[in-house]
């Protein structure tokens, strides 16, 4: 909005001219980002508390997470505005950019919002039905595939995604095929980031980093000279994700204020969606699937930790019976932060542990750049 109401005037008023600039949006975004966390977080805080909603613990959970029953949770509404009307303001609203990485967010957002109401304002224990809920995440990942595939960004690359390391090889896909990875792209980053929520702030942080980098994708992507030196894709426009990004992480970073341990809130299924899919689908528009795959690192270790120990103990389970799948899972427990906590590392030190090899996956992903 800023930059429309504004940036005509760098005739006039050599100032301005600072609107044309993606850096300083981006800049703008995320302080404005989180300023505003700062100022509507206590307020929303204060009307979750009101209104009782409260966190629901798992009984099969690591016994110290009892004391957090009540704690208000679907904060994630702080992480969607702060992210959704910074963007708004700063990015350009003419591009079809912006309005995705928008339309992501709202979309992934009002089905963790809808699970958490039903779960926790409602009482129905399992809130959004599973299948439910995986219904409304694929609906999602196949009308951006249909999307991109009908309305391309880059029409001569309609189907095709860049792959780390190798220089102008990209992976080429019939679209049939390209829809279905939009959509496990999306569905799995939105899970990785809900599996993830489940310990003060780890998700939050991991947020931030991710996006950070993303931001700096976004914007070398949507440079022709950086993207020409480094031998990437380049996408015309892509800049303006750089902005959506920056929002984003500085949404995060301020709402870790009121989510670090000890939690003063929970961003709930409504943030963890919003988040997942956010992130999914600026993934997917910057045909940097992979390296969200590699940014993520935490993400898809966390998930991954889910799929092993489910599917290990049910072949125990089915070839030995139940008492012998109980004693050789996996892990202590799943995901992946609740093993480290049984093996007894306090819950802020798997959240700062974790938070490094965070980092190290974000510059890793960074790393894959030069290599080119």
């Amino acid at each position: 909005m800023l930059y429309h109401l504004l940036a005509p005037l760098a005739k006039q008023y050599i100032l301005f001219n600072l609107f044309n600039y993606i850096t300083f949006r981006a800049a703008g975004a995320t302080v404005t980002a989180l300023v505003m966390a700062f100022v509507i977080g206590p307020w929303i805080i204060g009307r979750l508390r009101r209104g009782g909603v409260g966190q629901v613990i798992r009984a099969e959970g690591p016994a110290t997470h009892q004391e957090k029953r009540g704690t208000p949770t679907m904060g994630g509404l702080v992480i969607i505005l702060a992210t959704v009307v910074p963007t708004l303001l700063w990015a350009r609203l003419d591009t079809r950019y912006t309005i995705v990485a928008v339309v992501a967010t709202l979309w992934m957002g009002a089905i963790g919002f809808l699970d958490d109401y039903l779960k926790i304002v409602r009482g129905k224990s399992q809130g959004l039905v599973a299948r439910w809920k995986l219904v409304g995440q694929i609906s999602f990942g196949l009308a951006l595939g249909v999307f991109l595939v009908r309305w391309p960004f880059v029409p001569s690359m309609a189907t095709e995604t860049q792959l780390p390391v190798f220089k102008y090889i990209f992976l080429t896909l019939p679209w049939p095929l390209y829809i279905a990875f939009t959509t496990i792209v999306v569905t799995a980053s939105s899970n990785a980031v809900n599996l993830t929520d489940g310990l003060d702030g780890l998700a939050t942080g991991l947020t931030a980093i991710v996006a950070g980098t993303f931001a700096v994708f976004a914007y070398l992507f949507g440079r022709f000279d950086a993207s020409r030196y480094l031998g990437v894709m380049h996408l015309a426009g892509a800049g303006e994700l750089a902005i959506f990004c920056g929002a984003l992480m500085g949404a995060a970073v301020g709402f870790l204020w009121f989510n670090a341990y000890p939690a003063a809130v929970f961003m709930g299924d409504t943030g963890a969606l919003a988040i997942g899919g956010a992130l999914g689908a600026v993934a997917i528009m910057l045909k940097a699937e992979f390296l969200l795959l590699i940014a993520g690192g935490v993400f898809a270790a966390e998930t991954l930790s889910v799929i092993l120990q489910v599917n290990v103990y049910r072949w125990h389970k089915r070839a030995r019976g139940k008492e012998y799948a109980d004693g050789h899972r996996v892990f202590r427990m799943a995901p992946l932060h609740h093993h480290f906590e049984k093996l007894g590392w306090s819950e802020p030190q798997v959240v700062m542990r974790f938070y490094i090899l965070g980092f190290l996956c974000s510059m890793l992903a960074l790393a894959t750049l030069k290599v080119r």
